[in-house]
């Protein structure tokens, strides 16, 4: 049997519905995942995989809770492009399963975040005083911002960059001009494979861009899925990670081989089909002489058989003659060939 006993907390409590903890779909590293973000304070910009990464949870085991969480409607994402160009990943936890149209009215309401915005602490899970059993003491306190450490006030602080200097803007990095068509080939990999079917959509991107460096060394799109499709596991393995699988194969461009030619046919003449097989006697005769040796002999059977040298000529009127002509061989021999 089974006592429970239940101390109401008098501070950093959240309100979340039973059904979370019990739900039927979700693993315990996707329902932590998700009470925990929901007792972030209001405002708090903590990412999942900051979450994960705070919770002691794994990389493959938060991929996993991950696509739970946005299977059963928890999470949705989606990129949008805020100032000066650059992309910005939403992530939106609700404590209610939502539709896509519901996120997406949410996600329209939220303000994209800034350079000057403030930056919102984090609150972390306070360390057990093991030894008296009892929270700690005091209510929590933010950490201080701005203004330096305490220090020596007389530490040489010349080589400090001075407040008034400009930052040193990074150059943009270079975009391919196959970039959509890299889009496109990343977009098609699903339905090269089932195993290619649950690619993050935040990491279309970064795939692209490896796709495109294909692309650009001369590689058809064609090449590159052959390419995935030949690094996939035999069938019945499964893939846990597709996206780093496919970020691992486009990792190393190979040079471009281009296709053999066909060898040119060799000079002189050919045989035909029905002189293949034939060789020419080696005895004398007033023309060549062709024979269908049997084994590795290299005189006809009359030279052979001491009959005379003049046993293959015979005259261009006899039977067959215009034949024997052409082919250099007389009748009783061509019939023995």
């Amino acid at each position: 049997m089974i006592y429970r006993n239940v101390i109401v907390p008098s501070r950093a409590f959240g309100q979340y519905s039973h059904d979370i903890i019990r739900h039927p779909r979700l693993n315990s590293d996707a329902v932590r995942i998700l009470t925990w973000q929901l007792s972030l304070p209001r405002g708090a910009r903590e990412s999942l995989s900051r979450t994960a990464q705070r919770a002691r949870i794994g990389a493959c085991a938060f991929t996993r809770a991950k696509r739970q969480l946005k299977e059963e409607g928890f999470v949705h994402e989606r990129r949008v492009q805020g100032a000066g160009g650059l992309w910005i990943t939403q992530q939106l936890v609700s404590s209610a399963p939502l539709t896509a149209d519901e996120a997406i009215k949410l996600l329209a309401q939220s303000p994209l975040p800034t350079c000057e915005e403030t930056v919102f602490p984090q609150v972390a899970p306070s360390p057990r005083n093991r030894a008296a059993g009892a929270p700690a003491a005091g209510a929590p306190k933010t950490p201080s911002t701005g203004g330096h450490p305490e220090k020596d006030l007389g530490e040489d602080t010349s080589n400090l960059p001075s407040p008034t200097a400009e930052p040193v803007s990074e150059p943009a990095p270079l975009v391919s001009p196959r970039q959509e068509e890299a889009h496109a080939l990343i977009g098609a990999l699903p339905l090269l494979s089932p195993a290619l079917r649950h690619i993050p959509p935040g990491m279309r991107d970064e795939l692209a861009r490896l796709a495109a460096r294909w692309l650009d060394a001369g590689h058809t799109t064609a090449d590159v899925h052959e390419h995935v499709l030949r690094g996939l596991p035999g069938a019945g393995t499964p893939v846990h990670r597709p996206g780093g699988l496919v970020r691992y194969l486009l990792r190393e461009v190979p040079p471009r081989t281009l296709p053999q030619l066909a060898s040119p046919l060799p000079d002189g003449p050919r045989l035909s089909t029905r002189l293949a097989g034939t060789r020419e006697c080696a005895g004398e005769h007033t023309q060549p002489m062709l024979f269908r040796p049997l084994a590795d002999e290299t005189h006809c059977r009359e030279c052979a058989a001491g009959d005379g040298p003049g046993a293959g000529a015979r005259s261009p009127g006899a039977d067959g003659g215009a034949d024997a002509a052409a082919t250099g061989t007389s009748p009783s021999a061509r019939t023995r060939c």
